[in-house]
């Protein structure tokens, strides 16, 4: 099956669709990649990454070096063509679709008779819908599975990415994957790429339950991360150890309570449930419900340091992360850079920011005169240590060194 895609073309080469860029041309399927940014395009024809994520160097360098993958600003002619953009809310939560549209219309050119073209990209219901309007109005000359199912000239599909970030490589590889045609001839099309990579089991669906598979598990991890922050709070008025109680009701054989935090970040779940809303806005109640709590969750964290902060005549605070997870560089819808920009902007003290992961600070926190620190040079200069990234680095923080401190720890890393 393999043999019949010559070459795929990936639009978008971000923490999605680089790694799979990669894991493709390491297939042995020729992969051209294409980007807006100039640097990304130069740095992965120079067999470097402009992300971090573990191991990915090594699969890109191989895969430049063997000329399977290489990188350009302009999309050429492919068999395949896989849409991997960012897909963020404009005002009022609103979903935005324009990343989608401009890789539509750069693809449009090149598109020929038989092409797949694939949706990865996280997605409100209707968008792989839209992709082929916008298609259709670009391309009237090729015939869209919109209007013809059974003998389309082009095969539409969508097939959304379920990675974790810091273990990409693996999951692209060994996850299920759903695949939703416009049509079945267009989900038949695209399982044939995936069988080409994934180990998992591929399932084959219609493209508007595949968007909507996606939305969904990222909603219900939401909904129970709100439940734990939500707890964290009522804890902390009934003066109870969070990370304590979690642990022993987790005993419970049917109970899975997950670890609550400063907030909710990520392209995906701080973003995707406000899709379903937008689709469903007077039902999605449970949906909204969560995503209000775990969007009001960096406002108590900083509250709680202002309280702090008030003990102090010169407070210094050490923000302990800014990325949205552990061990990544990613700092997209992060609430610990929130936090860290808020507590700048708000004068609370002297803000140190500590994030091993990256070089530099974002022009966003650099601006407001927050400083990037190693750990040891924080812990050293502050009063006020708030742990908001649970980074392997922090693990080793001795009770010894913080023992005149407060500590306000969001993540359970401190007991």
């Amino acid at each position: 099956m393999s043999k019949a895609i010559n070459k795929v073309s990936v639009i978008g080469l971000g923490y999605i669709g680089l790694p799979t860029a990669a894991v493709i041309a390491s297939r042995g399927i020729n992969v051209v990649g294409v980007d807006v940014s100039q640097n990304a395009v130069d740095t992965i024809n120079a067999g470097k990454i402009h992300i971090v994520e573990p191991d990915l160097d090594m699969v890109v360098q191989a895969a430049v070096t063997t000329g399977k993958l290489k990188a350009t600003l302009t999309p050429e002619a492919a068999d395949v063509f896989v849409i991997a953009v960012p897909t963020p809310f404009k005002d009022g939560r609103k979903p935005d679709l324009s990343y989608i549209q401009a890789a539509a219309e750069a693809i449009a050119p090149v598109l020929e008779k038989n092409n797949l073209i694939i949706l990865e990209s996280t997605s409100p219901v209707g968008a792989t819908e839209q992709l082929a309007k916008w298609i259709k109005e670009l391309r009237p000359d090729l015939s869209n599975p919109l209007d013809n199912a059974s003998s389309a000239d082009l095969f539409i599909a969508h097939c959304p990415e379920r990675v974790l970030p810091g273990r990409v490589l693996e999951e692209l590889v060994t996850n299920d994957r759903i695949i939703g045609g416009l049509s079945a001839a267009c989900a038949q099309k695209a399982l044939a790429l995936y069988s080409v990579f994934v180990r998992g089991e591929c399932i084959v669906t219609n493209a508007r339950t595949a968007e909507m598979a996606k939305l969904t598990e990222n909603s219900f991890r939401d909904v129970n991360i709100a439940f734990a922050n939500e707890l964290s709070m009522i804890c902390d008025e009934l003066h109870i150890n969070v990370w304590e109680l979690i642990k022993l009701a987790n005993r419970h054989p049917r109970v899975n309570i997950l670890s609550p935090g400063p907030g909710v970040g990520g392209h995906c779940i701080a973003v995707d449930p406000w899709f379903i809303v937008d689709s469903a806005p007077e039902t999605a109640k449970i949906i909204r419900a969560a995503r209000e709590i775990n969007d009001s969750k960096p406002h108590y964290v900083i509250n709680k340091i202002k309280q702090a902060a008030d003990e102090f005549k010169r407070p210094v605070i050490a923000c302990l992360g800014l990325a949205f997870k552990a061990d990544i560089d990613d700092l997209r819808e992060s609430p610990a850079l929130d936090i860290a920009q808020q507590l700048a902007k708000q004068a609370v003290g002297e803000i140190i920011a500590v994030e091993p992961n990256i070089s530099a600070l974002p022009e966003s926190l650099a601006s407001l005169n927050i400083t990037l620190m190693s750990l040891e040079d924080a812990m050293s200069k502050a009063n006020i240590v708030v742990v908001l990234v649970d980074h392997s680095e922090f693990k080793s923080l001795s009770l010894e060194i913080i023992k005149n401190k407060i500590v306000i720890d969001t993540r359970g890393l401190i007991q």
